[in-house]
């Protein structure tokens, strides 16, 4: 096994090794390690001291931000508040200044009272309480030796604790599965309590000792627990289930959120009443000694026991499950299933877990019921993307002037409040989303909260790009606001507009920039320059232009907004380097075959080239290297060499459209998750790539292929490679639907490749 050992963040400690209920189902006294037996009934000062130590010296080590400790036994609340106490203030002492800590308790509930809920608020104590639903489900198991029911003084327990001083030290409730109880009576009765969250746990079960299934269906648990869910959708997801978010958050990309479920590395160890250190104990329904390590808190250390062989076997993520589970396409979410419940002799738990089926028909049933309402929008709707797009980039100016804290100075804070002012306005903040949907104003914000971050000195041009951003706001909506800008080198740039010469080479100063009727005025202390709306190339004034249409007016063209920028100091986000400003003759040659190419690409992909004309707003030329790149930031910027016959411009444009779409798409909403995991072969050439390239490739390869269908070979299946790989998420198995679509020539409302009505694209414009 390589690699360093996964550093513990939870401690679970058995203060007391003896239980007041006799559950048939309890893995400690009643599965194959009967190592109770041998136990101190109560961990000594001794063992709690050194634990506590131990755990000091750990967190300290790795420099843990915290960490947390749960009291279990048996039944802790047997050890008595004295000992509990002594337990909470030796952890307490010993993590101050190292680490926060999380204390918690898993309790059945019987001798809980006021005492013990006082000694835990004073320490913060958080309780968590096993109830397996209602009187006839939780009776089931959970009873006294004498078979008397637990059930009464349990929700006397949970009651106690849902009192308004006791409240914020509610865990949740524990709830072990029995498939003969009735799933909505068990959601019911839980629910009824209000607690703030319910973990349902399927019983512990190896392939030695299979859990029961009466009707033989090998899939009865997800049968339950997907009648739960339903129930649990059908009041409204009234409460937290802890299993449910799991999947859920797998689903769309996310973490597990459970140590049964989900790929990440174990990070947790057992310390017995003894001082014994073991792993997870629910090992011990494998058999005898399963969970040992041979070590102690006496004379090792937790970095000793992180790298035992059975705790690093449970640190391996993909690499640590079998052969058979590595392939399966729910891997991600269910993550092998509980360690636990791999094993089978004489093979040890190189295996799936005994609930496979259970787990995959759960997390496909689960899926299937809440895909449409967890897909994002914007993965089905340009519109939507474009709108996600500019809520990021509004996000990123939000956290920059929080990060600034004040540390901008004037200038910011100045131009933030004339913002607040624009935005009073529709027009003003029609003006402001145009500013801010340009490509290079999140090349802007991101450079610049990466310096803030870095410690970097941001003032200067990082921060008075803000100034020149409302004062190109203000006059796109022709709003009368004095706006101070500075001015670099004799040189005024406004993003999305052009670059004015206001002095000589050198000169530094501050400009107002004032929006007329007429277009704009610079007023400087060496006079006033006006420069009219629609103004083109002049001594003093370099507007942005839009090709195959003269300088500075709009074109009849396939693209009508495209705009060539070739002057914003931020457009140097691609790969190859951005040429300087082209020669007007230059200039106009490159804007022909542009035109040339969007009117090939208008005939043969009408759907495509009406998205791209909607949401490309910039093209920049670059200095030299490939025919088409997409800017590292930003939905809406291509970066293009010149040269080249417009059939070949064409296809770099419309690749360049796929590479931006999918790059924006991804900032947005997990496509997939878990890249590099897994190799995959790719139709089209034998070296393995990880998802993401397979994703990108087979996303740019559909839109050429509507254009030239040569690149058709290998989609179908590569679409097929995606369809059942790990790492695809619910919004990428409906980006997958829709290059389905595309392919098959039903994609879009019209369908031809996606165009929509003349309605529809002008309100994604």
């Amino acid at each position: 096994m390589t690699g360093p050992a996964v550093p513990f963040r939870e401690i679970v400690l058995k203060v007391h090794s003896r239980c007041d209920l006799a559950c048939d189902h309890c893995y400690v006294y009643e599965h194959a390690d009967q190592s109770w037996r041998t136990r101190p009934k109560a961990i000594s000062d001794h063992v709690v001291s050194r634990t506590a130590q131990r755990l000091a010296e750990h967190a300290r080590t790795h420099a843990l931000p915290s960490v947390t400790v749960i009291l279990h036994g048996g039944e802790p609340l047997l050890a008595g508040p004295a000992r509990l106490r002594l337990v909470c203030e030796e952890f307490t002492s010993a993590l101050a200044g190292i680490a926060e800590l999380d204390l918690r308790i898993h309790t059945n509930g019987l001798q809980l009272s006021p005492r013990y809920l006082d000694l835990f608020d004073e320490f913060d104590v958080k309780v968590g309480i096993s109830l397996d639903g209602d009187r006839a489900a939780n009776d089931r198991h959970r009873r006294y030796a004498d078979g008397r029911s637990s059930h009464p003084l349990v929700l006397k327990a949970v009651e106690l604790l849902r009192q308004e001083r006791y409240r914020h030290l509610d865990l949740g409730l524990l709830c072990t599965i029995d498939i003969a109880n009735d799933p909505v009576a068990v959601l019911d009765a839980l629910t009824e309590l209000d607690p703030p969250l319910i973990d349902f746990l399927l019983p512990h079960a190896t392939w030695d000792e299979p859990p029961p299934r009466p009707d033989g269906s090998p899939t009865a648990y997800a049968e339950w627990l997907l009648t739960v869910f339903d129930r649990w959708q059908e009041q409204g997801r009234p409460v937290p289930v802890r299993l449910f978010s799991s999947v859920l958050s797998t689903l769309s990309g996310g973490p597990s959120l459970t140590e049964s479920l989900g790929l990440a590395p174990t990070d947790l160890v057992v310390v017995e009443t003894d001082g014994q250190l073991e792993q997870v104990d629910s090992l011990k329904s494998a058999y005898e000694g399963a969970a040992a390590t041979g070590f102690d808190v006496f004379t090792h250390t937790f970095d000793e026991v992180a790298a035992h062989p059975g705790v690093r076997a449970r640190q391996l993520g993909l690499a640590g499950v079998s052969e058979t589970c590595r392939r399966c396409p729910v891997v991600r979410s269910c993550g092998g299933g509980l360690y636990t419940h791999r094993y089978r002799s004489p093979d040890g738990f190189d295996n799936p877990s005994v609930y496979c089926a259970d787990l995959a028909a759960l997390i496909r049933g689960i899926e299937d019921r809440t895909a449409a309402a967890t897909e994002s929008p914007a993965v089905r709707d340009p519109y939507e993307l474009l709108t996600a797009q500019q809520d990021l980039t509004r996000t990123l100016l939000a956290h920059l002037h929080d990060s600034l804290d004040g540390s901008g100075g004037e200038a910011w804070e100045t131009a933030w409040a004339l913002a607040a002012e624009l935005e009073s306005d529709p027009a003003g903040q029609e003006g402001i989303d145009r500013v801010l949907a340009h490509p290079y104003t999140r090349t802007w914000l991101l450079s610049t909260l990466d310096a803030v971050r870095a410690g970097r000195p941001v003032q200067g041009p990082p921060v008075e790009r803000l100034a020149a951003t409302v004062a190109a706001a203000a006059v796109h909506a022709g709003l009368d606001l004095a706006v101070p800008v500075v001015h670099r080198d004799g040189r005024l740039f406004l993003p999305t507009l052009g670059e004015v010469r206001v002095g000589g080479t050198g000169e530094t100063g501050t400009a107002l920039v004032r929006a007329d009727g007429e277009g704009f005025t610079v007023r400087t202390e060496g006079g006033a320059l006006h420069i009219a709306r629609g103004a083109g190339e002049g001594p003093n004034w370099s507007p942005v232009r839009r090709p195959g249409a003269a300088a500075g007016e709009p074109g009849p063209g396939p693209v009508p907004t495209l705009v060539r920028d070739d002057l914003d100091p931020y457009r140097t986000c691609f790969d190859t380097p951005a040429a300087g400003r082209l020669a007007p003759q230059a200039a106009d040659a490159w804007s022909a075959s542009l035109a040339q190419a969007w009117e090939l690409l208008a005939r043969a992909v009408p759907g495509q080239a009406a998205e791209a004309a909607a949401v490309l707003t910039t093209v920049t030329p670059l200095a030299e290297g490939a025919p088409v790149q997409v800017g590292r930031h930003g939905y809406g910027a291509l970066g293009i060499a010149a040269g080249g016959d417009a059939h070949t411009l064409a296809l770099a444009l419309l690749r360049g459209f796929r590479r931006a779409k999918l790059r924006a798409l991804a900032e947005v909403t997990d496509l997939y998750a878990s890249d590099g995991s897994w190799d995959h072969r790719m139709p089209w050439q034998e070296e393995p790539v990880p998802f993401s390239r397979l994703l990108s490739e087979t996303y740019e390869r559909v839109g050429l292929a509507l254009f030239a269908p040569r690149f058709l070979a290998g989609v179908p299946q590569a679409f097929d490679l995606i369809e059942e790989a790990a790492e695809t998420t619910v919004d990428g198995k409906q980006l997958l639907a829709g290059m389905r679509k595309e392919i098959n020539g039903t994609h879009g409302t019209s369908g031809r490749n996606g165009c929509k009505t003349d309605t529809e694209r002008a309100a994604v414009r």
